[in-house]
């Protein structure tokens, strides 16, 4: 069955190819813009809702090397609680991550933080040039950062919106030497074309299995991308397959007690040495105390045998450090699409409208934002 989905999967890594070319083409009005608007006061945070959140909090970890007051806060937590996280006093810097634009908490925010705060500017990376934030940006204090038509996804599943959204931002912060990243983000597309081109059927059979539980770990940044990767499953499956994400470390306490034989378990690694000692003991634990449906490891680089480990899949993405420190999470989130692609498949849905009951919607309906 050809569907909007998997194309969208598919065309990730010349989305990204398209988006560093525009970046570029732009650079001198970005980079004017970051310097008028970024200085040491400046408190940036990174909102969304949804998947569109949880491109901040893949990237607040490694982007603190680069903007120390940078957070990410979801939308749905702005709206409620917004005199709480927003400090009307400091400049703000709001970068908002939105697909269509037209979410009522995505429009809802900037209106608060505008309300709310003395001095904001705003950067909105969105894939929808006919959306509600793209049409209010004409002003002085406000980015436009329109991604190319393609990523707008018309699958309910978000997926290349996420991947390019993500990377644009990580992209824009590093504006002013950008030319300079260029063999990192080739680096970045191959990656992610070696888990296309090398491991989708794989990818396809583990999805076949019956399963009722999905589990995503990750450490640092990448618990960002584990938490994309539980939701991508779970929202493609309709909640056939009910998914968790955690730490490797945080799993450990209490969390761990959903693995079951009705479970996979998929471990995202770092090529971080350090860290990865912590992450092979929990495989290894895992593996010794549990009995999952299938256990998937996936790595760019370096990731020592472990053969007291039955892995059902070793996804091994060719280019490591310093990839997994900056550019090199986004291609992990690859594996978490596909396998929610077909397990969608599996459970007799339509990856693109997965949502028999109509629970949930391309763009989230029925919230009323009040004064």
């Amino acid at each position: 069955m050809e569907t909007f989905t998997h194309k969208e999967i598919h065309q990730q890594p010349a989305m990204w190819k398209k988006e560093y070319e525009a970046l570029l083409q732009n650079k001198a009005q970005i980079s004017a813009f970051m310097h008028k608007y970024l200085t040491p006061e400046t408190d940036i945070v990174l909102t969304g809702a949804g998947t569109s959140a949880f491109i901040g909090d893949a990237i607040e970890p490694i982007m603190r090397g680069i903007w120390t007051n940078v957070r990410a806060v979801p939308t749905t937590d702005l709206i409620t609680h917004a005199e709480y996280l927003l400090d009307a006093e400091r400049p703000l810097l709001l970068i908002s991550f939105a697909r269509s634009g037209n979410s009522p908490e995505s429009v809802g925010a900037v209106n608060i933080a505008n309300k709310l705060c003395k001095n904001v500017a705003h950067i909105y990376i969105t894939c929808n040039k006919d959306g509600k934030l793209a049409a209010e940006s004409g002003k002085d204090n406000i980015l436009l950062v329109l991604l190319p038509e393609e990523t707008d996804d018309k699958s309910l599943a978000m997926t290349s919106s996420f991947s390019t959204m993500l990377l644009t931002c990580m992209m824009l912060s590093h504006i002013d030497t950008l030319e300079q990243d260029k063999p990192l983000i080739d680096c970045t597309i191959k990656n992610a074309e070696v888990v296309i081109a090398d491991y989708e059927d794989k990818l396809k059979a583990i999805g076949e299995r019956k399963f009722e539980r999905g589990v995503f770990l990750g450490s640092g940044a990448l618990k960002g991308i584990a938490e994309e990767c539980h939701l991508k499953l779970q929202e493609l499956t309709d909640g056939g397959v009910v998914c968790k994400f955690d730490s490797f470390l945080g799993f450990r306490h209490g969390p761990k007690a959903v693995v079951n034989d009705k479970s996979i378990v998929v471990y995202l690694m770092t090529d971080d040495e350090k860290v990865q000692r912590y992450e092979r003991d929990l495989v290894r634990q895992v593996s010794s105390n549990n009995h999952p449906v299938a256990q998937l490891i996936v790595t760019a680089g370096h990731c020592p045998e472990m053969p007291d480990v039955n892995a059902d899949l070793i996804v091994k993405m060719p280019n490591g450090k310093p990839q997994t420190d900056f550019y090199g999470i986004v291609p992990y989130v690859l594996v978490g699409q596909l396998l929610g692609f077909y397990a969608s498949l599996a459970h007799g849905l339509n990856p693109d409208a997965p949502s028999v009951s109509g629970n949930i919607h391309r763009v989230v309906e029925g919230v009323t934002i009040y004064e």
